[in-house]
């Protein structure tokens, strides 16, 4: 029987999965300005479908709930979940949904803290926690000791994978394991019988060690949406062009090559201290009938946004400003989590469990 496959991110969805920035978090000095965005997410997200929304703890959801009705959120929409976490970047943390002939189920991967960089012991127990509280309507969790983070992978829904050599052969996840090692692990785990294995291609200040979601990314099971950079000095502009000629490379589960949406690479934006953040339309959510660009105050997002109303016929494309999300080096869909159709039980207003 083959292994249950990774449902792809532009199917149907239950819900997104949120963990709002807290003062034990990197977000401590800032909350002031990554609230905001954080409201301005969950007004996109629950004209579409509903949230969950990871608490740090019960004071915290009373904060948040202030918060929501200040912003005239629907809130029966949303449900406060009370775990407590490292940090908020619920893509590389949080479960995955696989569905065979048969069912839906979730898997959780192992997550250390992008190879050791960060605390990550809150973080990785969360998806538990969660499936602890009764949050999902699927049985049980299962867990494999791979270390993985979400925004590691991408999928197309027929057995093709996006990922990148520099971050799943990093030395600091998965000592020992090599390429094909790596392969029958995916395979096994994810059903993927096609991993597509980028070579080149990379956004400064993204301390992930090259993670796809940057990247490149599928808008269907034969469209890829990638970043281009047509200025010749600057530093990304050479492993980008290598990007785009690998991708041009792959073939579909048809045998056909990919079509290929390039994204523009907004201006380059810097911190207080002169480091590049990293800016990518790439790292853009999709959701029931709509699509949520991360925007840059640039004057590409409104080119970004046209290419993906062409990748996306029929869905919104609603841009959400991320700048003070990059601060901390990830956008917006690093910050986001979508769970597919059947995954997440029904709402519960203003309830921390």
């Amino acid at each position: 029987m083959p292994a249950p496959r990774l449902i792809p991110e532009f199917a149907p969805q239950s819900g997104v999965l949120l963990t709002w920035p807290h003062a034990a978090s990197d977000w401590r000095h800032s909350l002031e300005e990554i609230e905001p965005v954080y409201l301005e997410l969950v007004r996109a997200i629950s004209r579409h479908e509903p949230e969950l929304v990871v608490c740090y703890d019960d004071e915290h959801s009373r904060h948040i709930q202030q918060q929501l009705t200040g912003a005239r959120v629907d809130r029966s929409r949303v449900r406060q979940v009370a775990v407590p976490s490292n940090d908020t970047w619920v893509r590389d943390y949080g479960p995955l949904a696989v569905q065979d002939d048969q069912s839906v189920s979730l898997v959780n991967f192992s997550f250390d803290g992008w190879g050791g960089k960060y605390a990550s012991g809150l973080d990785n127990a969360v998806s538990a926690a969660l499936a602890a509280a009764g949050v999902f309507k699927l049985p049980g969790l299962q867990q494999h000791p791979l270390i993985l983070e979400g925004g590691a992978i991408d999928a197309d829904g027929c057995g093709g994978l996006l990922t990148t050599t520099r971050c799943l052969l990093d030395a600091g996840r998965n000592p020992g394991m090599d390429r094909a090692t790596l392969e029958n692990a995916l395979q096994a785990y994810l059903g993927i019988d096609r991993v597509l294995w980028l070579d080149h291609g990379f956004i400064q200040g993204d301390d992930t060690d090259g993670h796809v979601d940057m990247l490149a990314r599928f808008c269907s099971a034969h469209d890829i949406a990638y970043t281009r950079c047509r200025d010749s000095g600057d530093e990304h502009y050479a492993e980008l062009r290598a990007m785009e000629k690998q991708l041009q490379s792959f073939s579909d589960c048809d045998g056909s090559p990919y079509r290929l949406h390039a994204l523009p690479l907004p201006a380059p934006v810097y911190s207080n201290d002169g480091a590049r953040l990293p800016a990518s339309y790439a790292n853009f959510l999709i959701i029931n009938d709509a699509v949520l660009l991360p925007a840059y105050d640039d004057p590409a997002d409104e080119e970004a946004c046209a290419v993906l109303a062409r990748c996306f016929p029929g869905r919104e494309i609603v841009a959400v400003n991320c700048l003070p999300l990059i601060a901390q080096s990830g956008s917006l869909h690093c910050a986001s989590l979508q769970l597919a159709d059947g995954v997440l039980g029904p709402v519960t207003v203003g309830v921390p469990l």
